[in-house]
């Protein structure tokens, strides 16, 4: 396969022109324009943050993306997927309320929020993967699926499964809905935290397979909590052999009893990531945006935010996901540490930033499976627009 075309623009910024200019330059200049946007419902996938987190991106770069788009005739929303752990973004209402405090409102960015997998996280569509290993069909938000047009704006950081979150993170894991992440995270199968629930039977009823159970629970009741009440000595159970993981139970237990396993190896994470992508922007057209600021060492998904890794580098775009994710990794590795960051605390014996820093993991395992799926290239050209 030929060298994609990678376009950059560094965050230097003489008087006058602002990171704004710079970002709205580089999808002039770059093989974003070439997109027909006339007419097309364009969702622009991205992360909110987690409260409490401040490495997230701006909302200003957003508008620009969102202006650029409307500007063409397209009718972008900037959208997400509920989460699958405890957070203040597990169902849609949280998650608008998350998305509004951090600066992501359609009087902020000109266009509307959309939690694409819906209220519970259970609006879902379940797409086929053509030569999936280890997803056959992925759960993607509905939302996401209905729109003509997928653009990825990715924060491009570390993270301590995947190695780093990109481009192929922020749509794979990003678009699954609350069943898809409990499938690329696990074998699919919720367990109950007995010391948590209450045995109001929230599950059950939520439960189309008729899965959950409540059976005796002999372990102290947790100090001054709801367990206190009726049916003290049950708590629910999830029978593995009937549940079919689509992760509706998560949603409706409100003591947040219900969690989803995390028993995948990292790679297979990696590749269920590169599957779920493939799955989003097969067939139509997807572009990818990945700013390379505030390299913190972990996901935006946590609810605090270490000192970045290694200095603000710069923005990147390109059609092609996987160069993409390459051309900002490099970057990375081409950096100095940053004195006093996680990173500088560890050992270099990887030759590789995100490995030193997450030692158990291995990005590259992530890349070379979306290039054996045909999504893109680890070749690439990369063009600098002053």
């Amino acid at each position: 396969m030929p060298a994609s075309k990678v376009y950059f623009t560094d965050f230097r910024c003489r008087n006058g022109v602002s990171q704004l200019d710079k970002l709205r330059k580089l999808l002039e200049k770059s093989e974003f324009s070439q997109i027909d946007f006339d007419g097309k419902f364009v969702a622009i996938k991205l992360h909110f943050g987690e409260l409490g987190n401040l490495s997230f991106l701006r909302a200003n770069y957003a508008k620009v993306v969102a202006d650029f788009i409307k500007e063409r005739g397209g009718r972008p929303f900037i959208t997400d997927c509920n989460t699958l752990y405890v957070g203040s973004r597990k169902n849609a209402l949280e998650h608008m309320d998350t998305a509004y405090l951090n600066g992501y409102s359609p009087f902020s960015t000109g266009c509307h929020v959309i939690i694409a997998d819906g209220l519970k996280g259970s609006d879902d569509i379940e797409v086929p993967v053509a030569g999936g290993e280890y997803c056959k069909t992925a759960r993607i938000g509905r939302a996401v699926m209905d729109a003509d047009i997928v653009i990825s704006l990715a924060h491009f950081k570390g993270h301590e499964e995947a190695g780093f979150g990109g481009a192929l993170k922020n749509i794979g894991m990003g678009c699954g809905s609350r069943a898809g992440k409990m499938e690329m995270h696990s074998s699919g199968k919720p367990n109950v935290h007995p010391e948590l629930c209450i045995s109001c039977g929230e599950c059950r009823k939520n439960c189309a397979h008729d899965t959950i159970s409540f059976v005796d629970y002999t372990g102290e009741n947790r100090p001054g909590s709801r367990a206190e009440r009726k049916n003290a000595k049950k708590r629910a159970f999830i029978d593995h052999n009937k549940c079919v993981g689509c992760g509706r139970c998560i949603g409706a237990c409100p003591e947040d009893a219900v969690k989803a396993g995390t028993d995948e190896a990292n790679d297979i994470l990696n590749y269920k990531i590169a599957e779920y992508t493939y799955a989003v922007i097969h067939g139509r057209p997807n572009f990818h945006i990945s700013l390379v600021i505030d390299v913190s060492p972990y996901c935006d998904c946590h609810a605090e935010n270490d000192i970045p890794i290694v200095p603000d580098i710069g923005m990147f775009a390109s059609f092609d996901p996987v160069a993409l994710d390459q051309a900002c990794a490099d970057a990375v590795n081409r950096q100095p540490v940053i004195e006093g960051s996680v990173l500088s605390e560890k050992e270099h014996c990887h030759h590789d930033h995100f490995t030193d820093t997450h030692p158990d993991t291995n990005w590259e395992s992530c890349l070379e499976h979306a290039v054996k799926m045909g999504m893109g290239s680890r070749e690439y050209e990369l063009i600098e627009i002053k």
